[in-house]
């Protein structure tokens, strides 16, 4: 009922329930074109972009290994609807909300052999209609905080059953393979396969064209920060840290993505640079120009989505934002693919990957904008300091690689587990 009165506004959940309209059919429809029951089907389902990103490449590295197969790829969040596209499933959309009508409609249209989440959210209803089916549910870079809501009392009491049906897990680390038997997981079940973002950077990493136009664009002799997915909040400790390192390093210069690259978000950058007496244009102007500003400009802002990770390739240091903003830390491994070292705000304790950054010496987490000149002075002024924390960083990724073919494995068993 309340997918069929949802509010015309511009809010999430307003959207997340308008998509929602007609969804049933949408499926049984777009399943009645496609589906060819003689083939295996893995239904994954990653609520948003950023679980999605941990699903793409296991999906991708099965559509290679096993071409006979198909694949439904579903999601929650309004934000994935661009996103989910590039999984590249014969049935791609929202999953219905979680209730026995819905669950049972789902199944009867896509007849998969293997239900298969990602990260940590499981619908318990869905997992109880499948499981009632005989079809093997799994959860793949399973990831549990220790601060995690779920570990609550009446969550676990909510979703136990739902964990304990589960016929494998893929953790990313052991300490959360352990914190997983607290929702109900069985420890018999519970596999380390990492985290397949890793393996996502590294490949981006290793593949960039440095020959690009963008790229040769961005290029510079100059020392140059990167500072990627920036809130408001991240901009006012940086703009002060910056003109602090500017009079230690004046050849410096600031290549700013703001998270959002919206009007709203670009103006207060320009207004601030101008303030300062700092050159700054937009990306888009330089790419009409289709030349390099090496010389006069002191801050290019990367005015539109999808181009940071190839950005991080240009940065002699990064800046990742977030960590001064409710929503969290970005990501801090894609500039440490590329052996760049990297600072971030407080708000970094939900990012496991930051951790392992810090641990190993190639990142540092300041609350201050002193604090913060601080450090970027020191990467930027001395060469051989940035590079040695910077292949840190690297090491870090690419000691974590491996969890894609890892994660594939267990998706494999489960197919293979539904066969006898």
């Amino acid at each position: 009922m309340a997918v069929s009165v949802a509010p015309s506004s511009n809010g999430k959940l307003a959207q997340s329930f308008r998509a929602r309209r007609g969804l049933l059919d949408r499926i049984r429809s777009h399943a009645a074109a496609v589906r060819d029951i003689s083939r295996p089907l893995i239904w994954l389902h990653a609520p948003s972009v950023g679980e999605g990103l941990q699903a793409r490449p296991v999906a991708h590295a099965l559509r290679l290994a096993h071409p006979d197969w198909q694949f439904a790829y579903t999601y929650f969040s309004p934000s994935a609807d661009r996103f989910a596209e590039s999984v590249g499933a014969e049935v791609t959309d929202y999953l219905p909300f979680d209730t026995v009508r819905d669950a049972d409609a789902m199944l009867d249209a896509l007849k998969p052999t293997a239900l298969v989440f990602v990260k940590l959210d499981v619908w318990p209803l869905l997992v109880e209609r499948a499981v009632a089916r005989r079809i093997p549910v799994g959860l793949l870079s399973a990831t549990l905080s220790p601060a995690s809501g779920r570990l609550g009392f009446f969550s676990r009491l909510v979703l136990n059953d739902a964990y304990a049906s589960l016929a494998t897990v893929g953790a990313i680390d052991a300490a959360n393979g352990e914190r997983l038997l607290q929702l109900g997981v069985r420890a018999n079940v519970v596999r380390v396969t990492g985290d397949t973002r890793f393996d996502q950077v590294w490949a981006r990493a290793e593949s960039v064209d440095r020959a690009s136009p963008l790229l040769s664009l961005l290029r510079s002799t100059r020392p140059t920060l990167v500072a990627g997915s920036t809130w408001p909040a991240d901009n006012l400790v940086l703009f002060d840290a910056w003109l602090a390192v500017r009079r230690a390093v004046p050849t410096a210069r600031l290549i700013i993505a703001p998270h959002e690259p919206t009007t709203a978000h670009i103006e207060p950058l320009e207004t601030w640079a101008r303030k300062h007496k700092l050159r700054a244009l937009r990306l888009s102007v330089l790419e009409e120009r289709s030349s390099s500003t090496d010389a006069e400009t002191d801050v290019i802002i990367l005015d539109r989505v999808g181009i940071l990770g190839e950005a991080y390739a240009v940065a002699s240091a990064a800046f990742v934002g977030g960590g001064f903003h409710a929503a969290g830390l970005h990501s801090v491994i894609e500039p440490a693919a590329f052996g760049v070292p990297v600072a971030f705000g407080p708000r970094h304790t939900m990012s496991r990957e930051a951790g392992l950054l810090l641990a190993a010496g190639g990142a540092a987490t300041v609350r201050t904008s002193r604090a913060l000149a601080e450090v970027l002075t020191q990467w930027l002024a001395d060469r051989n300091k940035r590079e040695r924390e910077g292949q840190r960083a690297r090491d870090v990724v690419r000691t974590e690689l491996g969890a894609t073919a890892r994660s594939v494995a267990l998706v494999e068993d489960l197919v293979e587990s539904e066969r006898t």
